[in-house]
């Protein structure tokens, strides 16, 4: 499993609201490139993001579930990405002091990229939360809270 981590200018309520938004998912998430839809329920278990992955004219059409959620601190992902597979995904929330440290992990949760060893498929997946923890707090310490 991949563990990255970032400390953000923002308390976990601020975070949460950009999480909980899921028509800005395309904005931090690297690989994801278009939203189609969003369920009304977000970040509800079982509500989906539907979203498109790649580049035009290469765009996969796919989807994201919420497996479990606990509000303003933690967001259980199942990430849909074919052809190489799914994945797991856990972003966790934790105040210090006017701080927040958001945590990902992430792990293939099934498809071709289960074959892949571990040892090696963490490294691509932890330079690509790296980047999507740098967009998040982009998002987040730009973005007036509410």
């Amino acid at each position: 499993m991949a563990t990255n981590k970032r400390r953000m200018k923002a308390t976990p309520e601020h975070v949460w609201e950009v999480l909980s938004d899921g028509w800005l998912y395309p904005l931090w998430v690297v690989g994801a490139s278009r939203m189609r839809d969003v369920d009304a329920t977000w970040p509800e278990p079982g509500s989906q993001l539907y979203h498109s992955v790649g580049t035009w004219p290469l765009l996969l059409d796919d989807s994201t579930e919420v497996l479990d959620m606990v509000p303003g601190s933690m967001l259980t992902l199942h990430a849909r990405g074919w052809p190489a597979g799914a994945a797991r995904v856990t972003i966790r929330l934790e105040a210090h002091g006017a701080e927040t440290e958001v945590v990902i992990d992430e792990d293939v949760a099934g498809g071709p990229a289960a074959l892949v060893p571990t040892a090696l498929r963490d490294l691509p997946i932890g330079w690509r939360n790296v980047e999507s923890l740098r967009r998040l707090a982009y998002v987040v310490e730009r973005r007036p809270a509410s």
